[in-house]
C-alpha cells in the first residue's frame, strides 16, 4: 500500500496520506461526474442540432437564392427567365416577381402549378422574413419565399427532396472535453454598443452588442464580443474564428450561444460551437466574426469542417 511503502511506522503521516488519497479520489470522481454530465448534455444538444439541420426548413434544403431588381423578375426553369432555377419541379416559366419599393408580389403563370396553402396562386403579395412569418409558395417539393438582408430583397428556395438533405451522413466533432467549458465574466456595455457585421456576401448591418464574455484559457485571457440575434433574442450570440479556422474547422469561423448573464457570470461552452449555414451550401447569407473575435487561440472543441457525404 502507498502508506507502508514510503512511511512505514509513521502513523501521523500515514493518516495524512490516507486523507490526501481520499480527497484525490473524491476530486477524481467529481471530475468524472462533471465530464459525464457534459457528455450527456452535449450528446443531447448534438441530436437536436442534427434534427434542426435536416428538417424541412433546415439549411440542407436550400437550393437557390436570387436577388431581386426593381420591377419585373421572371422566374422559372428556362434560361430566358430573369431568375433561373434548373429544377424538374419548376415550370419553364413559373411566374413573375414584381419589386416595387419594399413590396414584392408574385404573379403565377396559368398552369405553372404554383400554390399557396394548397390552393393555386394567381397573384399574391409576399411578406419577407423580416416579419415573423414570411409568405411561402410552393411548386411540388419546392418552397420559395422572400428574405431581406441589409435592405436587399431576394428569393430563397428550398427543395424538400434535396439530395444534400437526403444524403446527409452526419457531422464530425472534436472530442467532448470539460476543460472547454468556462465560467465566464460578463462585462456589459452601458449603453449597449452597435457593431458593424459584414456577411459573406459583403453586405453590412449593425447588430446590438450588450457586452463581452471574458475567460482565461491556460493563463491567457480571452475576450469575445456578444451580439443579440434580433430584438427577441433569448441568449447571447457569439461569432468567432480561431487558429483551427480554414484547417480543422470552417474557414469563415463558427457560431456559439451563451445564456444571458446572471450576477455577472455566464457559461461559454465551446463543445457547442457549430458551423454557420454557409458551411453547408452557397445559398445562405452568414454573418462573419468581427475582427475583435478572431482569436489566435486554437479551439479544439465543437464541430469540425463539414464534409458532404463523408
Amino acid at each position: 500500500m502507498l502508506e507502508t511503502r514510503f512511511w512505514d511506522g509513521n502513523r501521523n503521516v500515514r493518516i495524512t496520506l490516507k486523507l490526501l488519497l481520499g480527497t484525490l479520489l473524491v476530486i477524481t470522481g467529481a471530475f468524472a461526474n462533471d465530464l459525464q454530465g457534459e457528455r450527456d448534455n452535449i450528446e443531447h444538444w448534438r441530436t437536436e442540432r442534427v434534427a434542426e439541420l435536416t428538417n424541412e426548413t433546415g439549411w440542407l434544403s436550400l437550393v437557390g437564392l436570387f436577388w431581386l431588381s426593381p420591377g419585373e423578375n421572371t422566374f422559372g426553369r428556362a434560361r430566358s427567365n430573369t431568375l433561373v432555377l434548373d429544377n424538374p419541379n419548376l415550370a419553364d416559366t413559373a411566374g413573375t416577381f414584381i419589386l416595387t419599393g419594399d413590396k414584392v408580389t408574385f404573379t403565377a403563370k396559368p398552369g405553372s402549378g404554383i400554390t399557396h396553402g394548397g390552393q393555386p396562386v394567381s397573384t399574391i403579395e409576399l411578406v419577407s422574413d423580416a416579419k415573423e412569418s414570411p409568405t411561402v409558395v410552393s411548386s411540388g417539393p419546392l418552397r420559395f419565399f422572400i428574405i431581406e438582408r441589409a435592405g436587399k430583397l431576394g428569393v430563397r428556395v428550398r427543395d424538400l427532396a434535396s439530395p444534400r438533405r437526403s444524403n446527409f451522413k452526419g457531422l464530425q466533432y472534436f472530442p467532448i472535453a470539460a476543460d472547454w467549458v468556462f465560467d465566464a465574466r460578463f462585462e456589459p456595455y452601458e449603453p449597449q454598443r452597435h457593431i458593424k457585421i459584414v456577411n459573406i456576401l459583403g453586405l453590412e448591418e449593425d447588430m446590438v452588442s450588450p457586452g463581452a464574455v471574458v475567460f482565461t484559457r491556460k493563463g491567457q485571457e480571452v475576450r469575445l464580443d456578444t451580439v443579440l440575434d434580433g430584438s427577441d433574442a433569448t441568449d447571447l450570440f457569439i461569432m468567432f474564428s480561431d487558429a483551427t479556422s480554414g484547417h480543422a474547422t470552417y474557414g469563415a469561423g463558427r457560431f456559439l450561444h451563451a445564456p444571458f448573464a446572471t450576477n455577472g457570470r455566464t457559461v461559454v461552452d465551446f463543445n457547442k460551437a457549430y458551423n454557420p449555414p454557409c458551411a453547408f451550401n452557397n445559398f445562405a447569407t452568414c454573418p462573419l466574426p468581427p475582427y475583435q473575435n478572431r482569436m489566435k487561440l486554437e479551439i479544439t472543441a465543437g464541430e469540425k469542417t463539414y464534409a458532404e457525404g463523408h
